[in-house]
């Protein structure tokens, strides 16, 4: 029993398998009279359909309610991924529309997805050009099958967007075999806006988080001229691949001389034994209980940028929850946050301007600490150039360099014990440019609190992980006279918690496990006059079979409730789902011109 309670202890990522229980029917129909005429057969039963997944976020554009009908729409492709594993990615030739008129400024990848079949999760990514510009995961799918579809805002890309026959790949690593033989459909679009009419889409972006949640910061007010990839090779997709921490994700780069401010935007997403990074024990409490645990490493990690050796961003990535995560009956229909298009992260970099406008190459490098297999990163240097000049002059001002903090506190006994873990990170990174447009100085502040605590109860049994990332990010540009130009600041916290009891069955090899889940993700940015919040909370619980280490039945009830507010109204949507059924879903829609009603919708929410 110890060893079936101290595997289920650590059960929490499980491919969804189907039981088909088979149950004795007497043969009733050899008691009749031999001249009874035989029953008819049963008529046979209808066909199942599909299941639509879903994720809770609000409509794309936000800053224009209601939606407005796009200009003209390009259909990218329309592609079955097979047996695709460890095969180079779907690669086309990307042309923009020339007869779109008029003129377009503002862009909407439209994903959609469909499986006719049993299938697990499997990680996506979509690049122009070597330029990631979606990173996604599909839902898992029953024995009817699933379809889904989402949009993504990428008006950020409209350089990429507007050149023409360069290169338009999708990785998508799918295996069939006689457990999983579903093929999985993807048909992608762009939808192409104009804005004008009183519309104003902007170019949103969540934070240093989400991009179609719908929460702007400012860092995309306007797209960039250029956008270069920092990516690998692309035969086996763009990204780079990390397996443990020793390895790193390293690209040298030519930055035009003319630039006058940069930033980078990370994709990053963990898989295998860090999927759930962030319910790992410590390597202690493995070794001293000789437990055959691969997922190891305690549960801190931290994802970094560096150029040319030098540490100029990091991350504590949220914690996505892919569809077959902790409880795969949690996320069936509505998927988990962010699952659909996952979160990428920005870093002003202007302030490190002067290191890179020498006309050379520069390494720029990323990694993850305390990682194990595997990990996915790579990023894209949005660049906008003085077209007045031709060099622009750079210098470091005063910098700090990051302040680094962490504290772990570990105490067990046997299978029962508490792990805690607090850091803290400040950075504070100053720079001046000058330009056609005069000298400014660019300086960025960045706070970074993280805390995680596991404790292990009833001999193992019982595991609690209660997680919290606390991010806060200043940037002020002045001019050469002191003068205050812009402020921008966005703040985001992002609480987890996860509790999970395996019970032992009546027979050796089946356990019942339950779970709760509570993830929320609540950021406000503000700057100038206008200020957007939102907050996003899911509640999970359920229970799971486990046989053989595979789940064979289970059942979840999930509520989730989003609240947006922004300069231009409000949007909310609350959605529940019982069993794999939306019981739930309904949305309301305020327009600025009824802040009032607003405020009091929000209040009652």
């Amino acid at each position: 029993m110890n060893k079936l309670l101290n595997y289920s202890s650590f059960l929490l990522i499980i491919i969804l398998t189907s039981i088909s229980p088979a149950f004795s029917q007497p043969n009733h129909h050899l008691l009749k009279p031999p001249s009874s005429p035989p029953l008819p057969p049963p008529p046979p039963l209808p066909p199942l359909s599909p299941k639509e997944a879903i994720e809770i976020t609000p409509p794309i554009p936000t800053t224009s309610l209601p939606i407005p009908s796009p200009q003209c729409i390009l259909h990218l492709f329309n592609h079955s991924f097979a047996n695709t594993f460890s095969q180079p990615p779907l690669t086309l030739i990307y042309s923009p529309l020339l007869n779109c008129s008029p003129p377009w400024n503002h862009a909407v990848l439209q994903f959609s997805g469909e499986v006719s079949g049993k299938q697990s999760s499997r990680i996506a990514g979509v690049w122009l050009s070597g330029v990631e510009i979606l990173r996604t995961n599909t839902p898992e799918s029953g024995l009817n099958g699933s379809f889904w579809s989402f949009s993504k805002d990428i008006t950020r890309y409209s350089s990429l967007l507007q050149q023409s026959d360069i290169s338009l790949s999708m990785m998508l690593e799918n295996v069939v075999d006689a457990e999983f033989n579903g093929i999985i459909n993807v048909s992608l679009s762009i939808l192409f806006y104009k804005n004008g009419d009183g519309q104003n889409f902007g170019n949103r972006k969540l934070g240093l988080g989400f991009q179609k949640l719908g929460v702007g910061d400012g860092v995309y007010d306007e797209p960039a001229d250029l956008v270069i990839p920092i990516a690998n090779e692309g035969n086996n997709g763009y990204w780079f691949r990390i397996e443990e921490e020793s390895e790193v994700g390293l690209k040298r780069i030519q930055i035009p001389i003319n630039t006058k401010r940069i930033v980078l935007e990370l994709y990053v997403s963990f898989h295998g034994n860090d999927e759930i990074w962030y319910t790992n024990p410590p390597n202690e409490y493995i070794e001293m209980n000789h437990l055959n645990i691969t997922r190891r490493n305690g549960a801190s990690r931290k994802v970094y940028v560096k150029i040319d050796g030098q540490l100029v961003g990091y991350e504590v990535p949220f914690p996505i929850i892919s569809t077959r995560a902790i409880n795969p009956f949690s996320w069936d229909p509505i998927v988990g946050i962010g699952a659909f298009d996952l979160p990428s992260y920005d870093y002003e970099l202007t302030p490190f301007l002067s290191l890179l406008l020498d006309g050379e190459s520069h390494s720029f490098e990323f990694g993850v600490t305390d990682a194990i297999d595997f990990w996915l990163v790579d990023a894209n240097l949005h660049l906008y150039l003085d077209k007045e000049s031709i060099k622009v002059e750079a210098g470091i001002g005063v910098s700090k360099a990051p302040e680094f903090e962490i504290e772990r506190k570990y105490k067990f006994k046997q299978l029962d014990g508490s792990f805690e873990i607090e850091m803290e990170r400040m950075c504070h990174s100053s720079g001046w440019v000058s330009s056609s447009l005069g000298n400014f100085t660019t300086n960025v502040d960045r706070e970074l609190k993280y805390k995680n605590s596991i404790k292990f109860e009833q001999n193992g049994s019982q595991k609690t992980v209660e997680q919290e990332v606390k991010v806060k990010t200043e940037v002020r540009v002045v001019s050469d006279a002191g003068l205050l130009v812009s402020l921008r600041t966005f703040e985001g916290e992002y609480p987890l918690n996860v509790e999970i009891l395996t019970v032992p069955g009546l027979e050796n090899d089946i356990s019942v496990m339950s779970t709760n889940i509570k993830l929320e993700l609540k950021e406000k940015s503000y700057g100038g006059n206008s200020e957007t919040s939102l907050e996003n909370v899911q509640e999970s619980s359920g229970s799971m079979i486990v046989k053989d280490n595979s789940v064979v039945s289970g059942t979840a009830q999930t509520r989730q409730k989003l609240k947006y507010k922004g300069p231009s109204g409000c949007f909310s949507r609350t959605a529940e789902a019982n069993g794999g059924k939306l019981l739930v879903d309904s949305s309301s829609v305020c327009s600025s011109r009824f802040n009032n009603n607003h405020e009091k919708m929000l209040s009652a929410l």
